[in-house]
């Protein structure tokens, strides 16, 4: 049985994919031995793993108050984190980096699969621009759509990045590139 809930995901890749196993192993590390607590802190649930990359979801299964605003928090410090740990796998030769993408929107989540084979996952245009975003993410962005950042602005700090192109949308999507919280 799938739902139909309103959800932010995020979706964290490396830029540098060439290898692939090293960029999971760095994000595993990241999140699991220095803390997948901060995911839950966050009220974030990892969905999916991929070769180089995860999503999570925030705002389901159980709903959340302001949950772009706790994936962007999340995005940030684990750009922190992982910027620490990037400059000692370069010290050994290994150029990794991270990029995000962030949306909000409707997406079916649920049980995905068929029998022997189920899955807790989302599909929908949400996840498809959040994936996008994320492949248009160059080390250290974090990418957000301009519907988003209108909700964010008085949180973050964000440069414009302009309109891209994204495959799977008709139209130019206005993106974000948020770099900072702003002073409190």
């Amino acid at each position: 049985m799938t739902t139909r809930v309103a959800d932010t995901v995020l979706i964290v890749c490396h830029a540098n994919t060439a290898r692939s196993v090293m960029a999971h192993m760095l994000l595993e590390r990241m999140l699991v031995v220095r803390g997948v607590g901060d995911v839950r802190v966050c009220s974030g649930g990892v969905a999916t793993w991929a070769r180089d990359g995860m999503m999570i979801f925030f705002n389901d299964p159980t709903p959340v108050p302001n949950p772009q605003e706790r994936a962007v928090r999340m995005a940030l410090e684990m750009r922190d984190r992982v910027d620490e740990l990037v400059r000692g796998w370069r010290k050994r030769g290994w150029e990794l980096d991270f990029g995000v993408g962030i949306a909000q929107g409707y997406a079916t989540i649920g049980a995905i699969g068929f029998e022997g084979r189920w899955d807790y996952g989302a599909i929908g245009t949400v996840t498809n621009l959040a994936a996008r975003l994320c492949g248009e993410a160059q080390p250290g962005q974090i990418l957000v759509p301009r519907r988003l950042y209108g909700t964010l602005e008085d949180l973050v700090e964000a440069a414009p990045v302009g309109e891209l192109a994204l495959k799977g949308f008709s139209r130019a999507v206005s993106v974000y590139n948020v770099t900072a919280l702003k002073p409190a």
